[in-house]
């Protein structure tokens, strides 16, 4: 049951003293102060665009110079930087490397400080910079990295890394995920939605949509396994899978770019004829070796019993466990277990002799219907016997022939990864470094499992009406992964484009033949516009990157220019490329490169900078004083709000505890707000798209439940003019009651422990902590508020509002010229006693035949609905199962109702 929670009047007081009670009722603010840290992804058929963007204020009357660091995946590209200081904005230029190491040189000889670090992770690399910001002035930093995700073991992975290096009050990550085919496996995971933080990731799901999102409040970046003194850093990791209906792929056209997705799943997987080639020098003692015992004898017991195997190990001499590759038999698999237990580290390295003698017993091992594959594992370079890496890649590509793919693998960074990569690339193969570590055999582990199932061989492409094409042959398919296609279509008035895919299985030569209308390819939205272009740019840049590696003399220029155009054009930082910032030129300029892999870190003399970073601090220089420009409102002691003709509040200077915001960044997608079982109000005249047995009410709300774990969210009726109670918390003294309209709410009063109160109408926002009063304006200057416990972010027709362990974001939406209101809970109490219709968090129902809805021992029929969801900015149109509210709020309405708000 729902109370009312009844308070006193609150009298109108100065708004100033409240303004300075609330910086003394924290502890002492930082003097360079990131108000502000947002990080927002929108992935489209695979292809993610993340925007990372921090605010940060100078609180001192004294320059000082503010850091932007951050951790970007390594596949990815960066696209754009840009800061924002005093209403100047400065852009990253992408330049030809050498132009970018001039201009960095200039800057070096006027004798200002400089320095260029790079170096790579395991899965990220570090991008950092600083400026020198002004006394009481503020700096926008703005970076976006694009990147294809990559299907490996059945699934794509989306990981962003927080680490805004403070506790940050509007800290949020939000992440939207569309897929045309839709979305068949959805989970989240990393050290972000762990333990206390799980309470901050909301999640909804529709068929071809995700929205995820991370709201934490301050209290909970200092208390978590991956919080610190600095506030949080750590991981939020997204792995989903889409539906394969069609075997021959999916297709998708824009602008006169496709991308075909190619990953049919409706084959038998092909046996394998494996041999590993281990290096057992004297370099890998200790650790590694023992890892390398330890994951071969994992990688044994998961090879099937249709496979045939060998193991080859070597130092300055070959030996071999048996000289034919034999099946993956109960007794063969113990033998070699019991041979690799003795494998033990000693002499020089003999890669040349050993990876021939894999290849030999390879070609002597040919099977019908069967893939073969040749991994080599080392931690050096080729010191004995053949030790020219030329001279060795040329004879083991002569030795292969292009029948099979040899995967290098190096452990560790005394490896030449170089020459590895260069010999698996001509060898249809691909270098993998393996890092030392705790869990280095399960890297191994993870590689293998990846290359364990062939399901496809010699596969070939083929696209009528298509041109610039991507890679289109590949040598193995294997289960989990994916082959992805883009190219141009050579005539935009194509009516049709035709696919076939020819490839060999287990049983038969396959042939997939396509033929689809263009005007019915899978389209995009509006917002993502030449997505499918970019991607066929960035999947171009990659493959001729690799086949760079490969090549020498005049082809090697050739496919090193057509890489370093392509990246100029779309604005990619490449290892050809780099972005360079240039302030005028009394004050900075800045340079970032993508470093290749295992490249080492490099130091300028002139100033000593951390590992693991693209971009340090470039030059210093001294930005003009200045003031901060933004406002709010002040109310006189009880006295009415005094306002200008135009309508503003009269306002003072800013004190410390209200920081002005930038305006939200302007991106391409659904990037929004939402409620984990929250609920949310829709419009009532939402298209039913068959008979129902629950009409819509014709004077309603329609209200939207997401179940997180469930592809279709729920959503049922409340009559308008209803006085609901939303969300009530008697352990932290929380209500939030609202009226509401025809199409949302025209009211919603806050009310926290025995002071605090918050009233939201149409026209403002009134806050009051007891003793003062404010009032904001929907429409009025981005404004930061916060006191210990109650934090307030008002942006255009947006207020972030957190109450102790609550936060609860507010839209002010307009629909056929009614405006009105709902609520977004981004973070619902940990206790069991919440009440409301938004106290439902968790939601888990079942779908029985019938249409029937079943939650816990109740069931109904239910129709399957369309609605709007208004929980995000953008307002998508989700379809939903229509049931009683009965069903989802377990009550009466009445149940739910208040006399007053």
């Amino acid at each position: 049951m729902c109370i009312t929670m009844d308070r006193a009047a609150l009298s109108l007081t100065v708004f100033g003293f409240l303004l300075v009670w609330s910086v003394s009722g924290l502890n002492k603010e930082n003097e360079i102060d990131i108000y502000s840290f947002h990080i927002n992804s929108t992935v489209t058929s695979r292809y993610a665009i993340t925007i990372i963007t921090s605010r940060v204020a100078n609180r001192l009357n004294e320059s000082k110079e503010v850091h932007f660091q951050v951790q970007i995946p390594k596949n990815a590209f960066i696209n754009r930087f840009r800061m924002t200081m005093e209403g100047k904005m400065y852009d990253g230029v992408v330049k030809e490397k050498e132009e970018a190491q001039q201009q960095y040189s200039q800057a070096v000889s006027r004798g200002e400080s400089a320095g260029i670090v790079s170096s790579v992770g395991r899965t990220l690399e570090e991008f950092k910079t600083s400026v020198t910001v002004a006394a009481f002035s503020k700096v926008t930093f703005e970076l976006t990295y694009e990147e294809l995700l990559k299907r490996q073991l059945g699934q794509y992975q989306l990981l962003i890394n927080a680490q805004p290096m403070q506790t940050v009050a509007d800290f949020k990550i939000d992440v939207y995920i569309h897929e045309n085919p839709g979305i068949s496996f959805l989970a989240v995971n990393g050290g972000l939605n762990t333990k206390e933080l799980a309470n901050a990731v909301t999640i909804t799901r529709s068929d071809k949509e995700v929205w995820v999102n991370f709201y934490p409040t301050r209290e909970q970046q200092t208390n978590c396994d991956v919080c610190g003194p600095t506030g949080l850093k750590g991981d939020l990791i997204i792995n989903y899978d889409v539906e394969r209906q069609n075997p021959s792929g999916a297709l998708q056209a824009s602008e006169g770019y496709f991308v075909h997705y190619f990953a049919p799943t409706d084959v038998q997987r092909i046996p394998k004829n494996v041999v590993f080639v281990i290096d057992r020098s004297g370099s890998m003692s200790g650790r590694k070796i023992q890892q390398t015992r330890e994951a071969l004898l994992k990688i044994l017991g998961d090879i099937s019993e249709e496979d045939h195997f060998g193991l080859v190990t070597f130092d300055s001499h070959i030996d071999v466990w048996n000289p034919e590759l034999l099946p993956a038999s109960e007794g063969n698999l113990q033998k070699a277990k019991d041979f690799v237990r003795m494998i033990r580290d000693r002499g020089y390295t003999n890669i040349n002799d050993a990876v021939l003698k894999g290849v030999e017993m390879i070609n002597r091992h040919q099977r019908e219907r069967s893939a073969s594959i040749l991994i080599l594992l080392t931690d050096g370079a080729p010191n004995t016997g053949e030790s020219d890496p030329i001279k060795i890649q040329a004879n083991v590509k002569k030795a292969i022939g292009g029948k099979f793919p040899l995967y290098c693998l190096g452990f560790g960074f005394d490896v030449n990864f170089e020459f590895l990569q260069k010999m698996a690339l001509e060898n249809s193969g691909r270098a993998v470094r393996i890092y030392e570590d705790s869990d280095a055999d399960l890297q191994l582990q993870g590689f293998y499992e990846e290359v364990a199932t062939p399901l496809l061989t010699d596969i070939q492409l083929n696209y009528t009406g298509a041109r610039n094409l991507t890679q289109t042959t590949f040598s193995h398919y294997y289960n989990g992964s994916e082959i992805v296609v883009a190219g141009q279509i050579t005539d935009n008035s194509l009516e049709s484009l035709q696919t076939t895919v020819i490839a060999i299985s287990r049983n038969s030569n396959m042939i997939y033949q396509d033929f689809v209308f263009t005007k019915d390819l899978a389209g995009v939205l509006p917002q993502h516009e030449n997505f499918i272009e970019r991607i066929w740019a960035y999947l171009t840049i990659k493959q001729l990157l690799e086949k760079e590696v490969a090549l020498s003399g005049q082809e090697k220029e050739k496919i090193r220019g057509d890489a370093l155009d392509l990246a100029l054009k779309y604005k990619f930082v490449t290892p050809l490329t780099s972005m360079v910032v240039t302030k005028p030129q009394e004050e900075e300029t800045q340079v970032a490169n993508k470093p290749k892999e295992g490249e080492k870190t490099q130091r300028s003399h002139r100033q000593q900078s951390p590992p693991n970073t693209v971009v340090s601090r470039i030059i210093k220089g001294s930005p003009r004083k200045g003031q901060l420009s933004k406002t709010v409102p002040v109310l006189k002691k009880k006295a009415r709000p005094l306002y200008a003709k135009d309508m503003t509040p009269r306002v003072s200077p800013i004190p410390r505890s209200f920081v002005p915001l930038f305006s939200s960044i302007k991106t391409k997608g659904p990037h929004s707000l939402f409620a984990n079982g929250g609920v949310v109000l829709s419009d009532s005249a939402a298209r039913i798209l068959q008979p129902h047995r629950h009409p819509p009410l014709v004077n309603g709300v329609r209200f939207l439940i997401s179940a997180p774990n469930q592809r279709k969210p729920l959503c049922y009726d409340v009559p308008a003019a209803s006085k609901l109670c939303l969300l009530t918390d008697p352990s932290s003294d929380f209500s939030m009651n609202g009226r509401l309209s025809s199409k949302g709410f025209k009211h919603i009063v806050l009310r926290y422990k025995t002071n605090h109160s918050l009233t939201l109408n149409t026209n403002n926002i009134r806050y009051s902590d007891g003793l003062n009063h404010a009032i904001f304006t929907w429409k009025q200057g981005p404004t930061n508020h916060e006191t210990a416990s109650v934090s307030l972010v008002i942006r255009n027709n947006e207020v972030d509002v957190t109450m102790g362990s609550i936060r609860i974001v507010f839209f002010r939406h307009k629909k056929n010229g009614e405006t009105f209101l709902w609520p977004s809970v981004q973070q619902q109490p940990t206790n069991q006693n919440i009440k409301g219709t938004l106290g439902t968090a968790n939601l888990e129902y079942e779908e029985l035949p019938g249409s029937v809805i079943k939650i816990k021992d109740k069931q109904e029929m239910a129709t399957w609905s369309n609605t709007t969801d208004y929980r995000r900015s953008s307002a998508p149109v989700l379809g939903c199962w229509l049931v009683p509210f009965q069903l989802v709020l377990k009550g009466e309405l009445t149940e739910f109702t208040v006399s007053k708000l």
